[in-house]
């Protein structure tokens, strides 16, 4: 038997060591010696090392051991969204690193990092140490321009100079990012906002006033594989300037969609106190628990769970992906209620109409079954 083995042999060799098979078992798997096995291993040990020494991404990067969980997804043939559920991270983050590093079959995880690194540390120029362009942005600045109202004049002075052209990201940053000092750090004050600082877009507005939140990770695995009927999720559409909304219940099994009224206001109390009647209107053996995000109309839940009986999970921040059915519902909803727009002009009725329209549109997903028909189907299996 040969003591070096060859390249597809070798990611056969790793494959089969990440699903916990030893080194005996694998050699008889893969017809090599136990000692070919060992090399094979301990070389990609070696290159994730070196790798992991050489550079260590920030968080909002996908690191060696995430890259390495991916390569292991895509040979076994999962799809996007289970790798990225096991990596806690969005399809669309898996799909395009896959896309960027050679696709489904030649995705290779230490090459993807390395050539990751490459790109983050490559040396960049800094587009507003172009002295003219600098003196436009600044001069519109002071002007009380915003940064998307420059970046967009820009193109249009400059139609045919991409030495002119800036994104207001990158104006931004030079204001913001303490070293850049491309524009002077006084012009924030130019700014609408006047801060100093940027607030990040992503932050969230309620972190630590929601008590005894229970983690979406302690949620019953029945729930995950969606075999068994009664898990929920929820969470508000706003209307416009979040004045009003309607709040959304879609059970994770039969995507049976549920709308509550919320005609005067969308707090706690009022939130808690509509769902409350809408599970007094469903079988009990269909309500077993109900996954939220980290809204602050959540902030009453442990009332809920006391008066029905029902726990509350809630989401990881930043992961809309945790409540896919829900987020899904969402955006079928608006072709009912459209953005921008007031929600409390509708009704009981109106809302009692428009989901009885969703729960009688067949979905690919239930095989073209209609939620309704799913719903019954599985009442008629509990009688």
């Amino acid at each position: 038997m040969p003591a070096r083995i060859s390249r597809e042999l070798e990611i056969e060799v790793r494959r089969l060591a990440a699903e916990g098979r030893g080194v005996r078992e694998i050699g008889r798997l893969v017809r090599c010696s136990k000692h070919a096995v060992s090399n094979a291993l301990l070389r990609a040990q070696v290159r994730q090392r070196k790798l992991t020494l050489a550079w260590r991404p920030s968080p909002a990067r996908l690191s060696l051991v995430e890259r390495e969980e991916i390569r292991v997804g895509l040979e076994a043939n999962q799809t996007f969204s289970a790798i990225a559920g096991k990596l806690g991270r969005a399809v669309s983050t898996v799909s395009r690193e896959v896309a960027a590093n050679g696709g489904r079959d030649q995705y290779r995880g230490w090459q993807a990092h390395r050539q990751a690194e490459r790109r983050a540390r490559r040396p960049k120029v800094a587009k507003l140490s172009h002295r003219p362009l600098a003196d436009h942005v600044t001069t519109w600045l002071e002007d009380l321009w915003s940064p998307e109202e420059i970046s967009l004049r820009l193109r249009q002075d400059f139609p045919d100079d991409p030495m002119m052209w800036v994104s207001h990201e990158t104006i931004y940053q030079s204001l913001f990012v303490q070293g850049r000092g491309e524009l002077r750090r006084e012009l924030h004050r130019c700014l609408r906002t006047g801060r100093a600082k940027r607030r990040a877009h992503n932050r969230l507005d309620n972190v630590g006033r929601i008590p005894a939140m229970v983690n979406i990770s302690e949620r019953p695995a029945e729930a995950d594989d969606r075999a068994v009927p009664g898990h929920w999720e929820g969470d508000l559409i706003l209307g416009s300037n979040a004045r009003s909304a309607v709040g959304t219940l879609v059970e994770r099994t039969t995507r049976y969609v549920v709308l509550l009224h919320l005609p005067h206001r969308h707090t706690a109390e009022e939130v808690v106190a509509a769902m409350k009647k809408a599970v007094a209107e469903l079988p009990r053996e269909l309500f077993r628990s109900l996954t939220w995000d980290q809204g602050t109309e959540m902030a009453a839940h442990e009332k809920f769970t006391v008066d029905t009986g029902i726990q509350v999970y809630f989401c990881d921040p930043h992961s809309p992906w945790q409540r896919g059915s829900n987020e899904n519902t969402n955006g079928l909803l608006r072709q009912y209620m459209p953005k921008g727009t007031d929600l409390s002009v509708y009704s009981a009725e109106d809302l009692a109409r428009f989901a009885r329209s969703l729960n009688n549109r067949p979905r690919k997903t239930l095989g073209f079954m209609k939620p309704s028909e799913k719903l019954a189907e599985l009442l008629a299996l509990t009688d």
